[in-house]
């Protein structure tokens, strides 16, 4: 059912102050930046073999990660499994009772579908699905 960690997100207060540690002290090749206002967040990639680093900056203190950052300060914020039938992924989870967080996958950044768990049914740990659409980034 899943292929692989997709990505681990991180929340940031700021993308610019954090790129140096990813991008030059760790080496991390960066692959781009997106605006995902569905979610309240502007993100950026870093490839490291085949996952992904992604810091998610909010976009103002509305949205889920100024909320999260607002309470737990910067950090992992969640994880991300790459699959490649999200639609099959969301069933067979909520068949073992975990709660999805939206009734549809949602647009998430390059072009990625996405679709959150409930923490409290995954040992307070945000879970998501990803399916790619189209060419690999």
């Amino acid at each position: 059912m899943l292929d692989k960690i997709d990505h681990i997100g991180i929340a940031v207060h700021s993308i610019a102050e954090r790129r140096p540690l990813y991008e030059e002290a760790l080496g991390m090749e960066f692959k781009g930046e997106d605006v995902v206002e569905e979610q309240g967040v502007k993100v950026a990639f870093f490839a490291v073999g085949e996952s992904m680093i992604e810091l998610l900056e909010p976009l103002d203190d509305t949205g889920p990660v100024a909320k999260f950052l607002a309470k737990n300060g910067e950090g992992i914020h969640h994880i991300a499994f790459g699959c490649g039938d999200i639609q099959g992924a969301r069933a067979h989870v909520a068949g073992e009772e975990i709660r999805l967080l939206s009734d549809e996958p949602r647009d998430g950044a390059h072009g990625k579908l996405i679709s959150f768990m409930h923490p409290k049914d995954t040992g307070r740990v945000l879970l998501e699905l990803t399916q790619r659409q189209g060419h690999e980034e």
